[in-house]
């Protein structure tokens, strides 16, 4: 996979950091841009930060091989850059990143032993692009597909059918039933968002726009 810049609009210029603190290096915290769990911790001088900035992947400054390191080099898990952000005192970077597989030499996800963290918006990204492809290629025998050809009306009608059942089994109080109502009622609802032009990226901007103190 080819290398690209990374296109994150906060990029600190290297000659803003003080990289005279610690004899030409910084502490460089790499976290999952998506969950925001903390993966490792690596350090940078100049030409690592630079070569992070041109390449789109984490590059460290490794002080036993002494030279640069992309993250992912051997094992093909690289780190691909979303944003990078100095602190207070320019003199630590914050790399927010999305790993393409366990981040540590032992396996783990993090360099810290911890597990994965899910988190609910990759399956929701993820079906959201699903539905996309699907409405742009038209596959046959694809229920998705059916639905688009069915139009807004048919869609919407669903939407309100897996509306009724989720209210249903939550009155119910069956738990397994509301979990699976919920996922068709939030499938259709993505189909019909989907269909009518909008996004769920739309859907929460509206959301975080009425949050508020208390």
């Amino acid at each position: 996979m080819p290398q690209e810049p990374t296109t994150a609009s906060n990029v600190p210029s290297p000659e803003l950091l003080d990289f005279d603190k610690m004899g030409g290096l910084l502490p460089a915290v790499v976290q999952d841009a998506v969950t925001h769990q903390v993966l490792m911790l690596g350090f940078m001088n100049r030409e690592a930060l630079e070569a992070t900035i041109a390449g789109g992947r984490v590059t460290f400054w490794s002080r036993s091989k002494e030279r640069l390191w992309t993250k992912g080099e051997t094992s093909g898990n690289y780190l691909v850059v979303e944003s990078i952000a100095a602190d207070c005192d320019n003199d630590t970077l914050l790399i927010r990143a999305r790993p393409a597989g366990a981040v540590c030499h032992n396996g783990s996800w993090t360099c810290f032993g911890e597990e994965r963290r899910e988190h609910p918006g990759d399956v929701l990204d993820e079906l959201t692009r699903t539905i996309t492809a699907r409405h742009a290629a038209m596959p046959e025998g694809s229920y998705t597909t059916s639905l688009f050809t069915a139009g807004t009306s048919r869609i919407a009608q669903k939407v309100g059918e897996e509306a009724v059942e989720t209210v249903i089994a939550a009155m119910k109080g069956d738990s397994p039933e509301l979990r699976n109502e919920s996922a068709d009622l939030l499938y259709h609802l993505l189909v019909l968002f989907e269909q009518c032009g909008i996004s769920l990226s739309d859907v929460c901007a509206v959301l975080a726009g009425r949050m508020g103190p208390g």
